[in-house]
């Protein structure tokens, strides 16, 4: 399985990205720059965390146009996996390939920290080695991280398992004060209704090696792993 990371001027967390998949997993992995028109035939496409273009205008709008999007909206229609992490989910809400928009944190604050996340759907490329009603550990960091979806979507969304994360308290009650930057219901991460495409907010790579003192990050990134259909290695499993 051979994985690509997409690097627009202002990401930052593209290496750690890579470092994951190269190092941790052991797997495939290449930078794809912003400019290219081509993705070079990997079989899941990640869009890291930072800052693209400055954040002008705001979050992901300019990247959004970048000549890649082209190419990773027509690698989403024909079913391919992408992950959006951080600025790489509000990339993917601007680019409409998957629903909702982020606000300004209500805090109005950067807020940079762990959270607690309840696995609300434990069947998708992405979380299927998590049980379902779990709950982990991710660092977050962002400021405009407020989840909002209307009404009528989010209903839609809860019943199409689209819901993938919930922000919670460590005994998995999705509680306000769990709640680190407003989003509606308490979400922190969803998925596209074929389920081949999932951003959110939380941070895994961060969280993927003993020597950060959590491991919980690496379950994700070897779901992905394991629905291409490789077996569980040592490593994916510490």
């Amino acid at each position: 399985m051979k994985f690509g990371v997409v690097v627009f001027p202002g990401s930052n967390c593209d290496a750690d990205c890579y470092h994951v998949i190269d190092q941790v997993l052991e797997h495939p992995v290449t930078y794809i720059w912003h400019q290219e028109k081509k993705l070079s035939g990997v079989d899941c496409v990640i869009i890291p965390g930072g800052f693209s273009y400055g954040d002008y205008l705001r979050t992901g709008a300019i990247a959004r146009f970048a000549p890649v999007m082209d190419e990773v909206i027509r690698f989403a229609e024909r079913g391919g996996l992408i992950l959006g992490i951080c600025n790489g989910f509000q990339i993917l809400l601007e680019a409409g390939l998957l629903p909702g928009a982020v606000l300004r944190n209500e805090s109005l604050q950067f807020r940079c920290h762990d959270v607690f996340l309840r696995v609300e759907n434990a069947a998708t490329p992405f979380t299927n080695r998590y049980r379902q009603g779990e709950v982990i550990r991710f660092p977050i960091a962002h400021g405009e991280g407020n989840y909002y979806a209307d009404p009528d979507s989010i209903k839609q969304m809860d019943e199409n398992g689209q819901i993938v994360f919930r922000y919670c308290l460590e005994n998995g009650e999705s509680a306000a004060q769990a709640n680190p930057n407003g989003a509606v219901g308490n979400i922190a991460g969803v998925c596209n209704k074929n389920g081949n495409i999932m951003g959110l907010m939380p941070h895994p790579e961060r969280c993927c090696e003993e020597i950060l003192g959590n491991t919980d990050g690496i379950l994700l990134f070897s779901s992905l792993l394991q629905w291409w259909g490789f077996p569980d290695q040592k490593r994916v499993t510490a």
